[in-house]
């Protein structure tokens, strides 16, 4: 196979994949915020989070198939699979090896969702800004598009404003997780401290009851 079409499917469906996991942890992020309303989440807007990152690992796999087959880096299994045992480039490759598991690892879980408890699923699953961040890493240091100013410009900037953007969605959502357990506490204060007003016994006919205690003398 010609090296050039090998190189650019490597290049382009890396690029593919890093933009696709960002897509992912963003609308992961919509759906556990709530941003998209407080109606139940529709099952298919889940089913599109599922999607995207089962898509990303699908280029992952395309990505690291077309190095495999490219002859200028000419890694081999181990290479790929295993950090700094390649000469090209080994800590920029490392990085995305390390990238590559975690993903792998997410995956994994999110098809064992039901078989594992939610504390172990949501540890596992916060390893997505760790793939984020280390794939990001991998493409500034390893992608020769990225080279240019413009590409590491744009891709700095995304990796800031999803940071940035996180950190302001979890305090937002930890902020309104706040509000709501006030509210209940106040409601239910409000509840117990409230005077109950005593039960008014219907009023008695003593008129009646003089005339029965009168016949039966």
């Amino acid at each position: 196979m010609d090296a050039k079409i090998t190189w650019y499917v490597a290049r382009s469906s890396g690029l593919v994949t890093w933009a696709l996991i960002l897509t992912t942890i963003v609308w992961g992020l919509l759906l556990a915020t709530r941003a998209l309303g407080n109606r139940p989440t529709p099952a298919w807007l889940l089913s599109l989070h599922r999607y995207l990152g089962a898509l990303a690992l699908v280029f992952l796999g395309v990505h690291v198939g077309a190095i495999l087959l490219d002859s200028y880096t000419n890694f081999g299994v181990v290479n790929v699979l295993v950090p700094f045992t390649g000469s090209w480039n080994p800590l920029a490759v490392a990085w995305g090896i390390v990238a590559m598991y975690l993903l792998v690892a997410i995956e994994i879980t999110s098809l064992l969702r039901n078989r594992m408890s939610r504390r172990a699923w949501h540890a596992v699953h916060l390893l997505a800004y760790f793939v984020f961040a280390t794939s990001t890493v991998h493409m500034l240091s390893a992608g020769t598009d990225a080279k240019a100013i413009i590409a590491s410009g744009i891709a700095v900037l995304v990796a800031t404003l999803v940071v940035f953007g996180s950190a302001a969605m979890y305090m937002w959502r930890r902020d309104a997780e706040r509000q709501d357990t006030a509210r209940r506490a106040r409601r239910r204060e409000t509840a117990t401290t409230t005077p109950r007003q005593p039960s008014m016994h219907p009023p008695m006919n003593t008129e009646a009851i003089t005339m029965k205690v009168g016949a039966k003398s």
